[in-house]
């Protein structure tokens, strides 16, 4: 045997061991789910509920204008922006600072 031919077999080994390495590597354990925050999509909500009573209706109550906040709602959530508006925070309660004039006493 030529040096090129137990060059090439070597090389062979080589790939077919990291091979094998590979795959038990990734079927040692089974992959773990990642955890999230986000709502699951198969939880049904008040809003998807109302998205297939408005969807039943059909055509000729399509101009419901609960049917279109429904819709709009739905496309905001869509698009990434809360579907309700959030209600506002309440600012800390801090007391009001009122300037009092130089040489005059509070």
């Amino acid at each position: 045997m030529e040096r090129s031919d137990i060059l090439r077999a070597g090389a062979m080994i080589i790939v077919f061991v990291i091979f094998l390495g590979t795959l038990h590597v990734i079927h040692r354990r089974p992959a773990e789910q990642p955890v999230s925050d986000a709502p699951s999509a198969s939880t049904p909500d008040d809003l998807s509920a109302e998205l297939l009573r408005c969807a039943e209706l059909g055509p000729q109550d399509a101009e419901d204008p609960h049917c279109q906040a429904v819709w709009k709602e739905n496309r905001a959530r869509f698009f990434g922006r809360p579907a309700r508006p959030r209600l506002p925070q309440a600012a800390p309660a801090t007391q009001p600072m009122t300037s009092v004039p130089k040489g005059e006493k509070p």
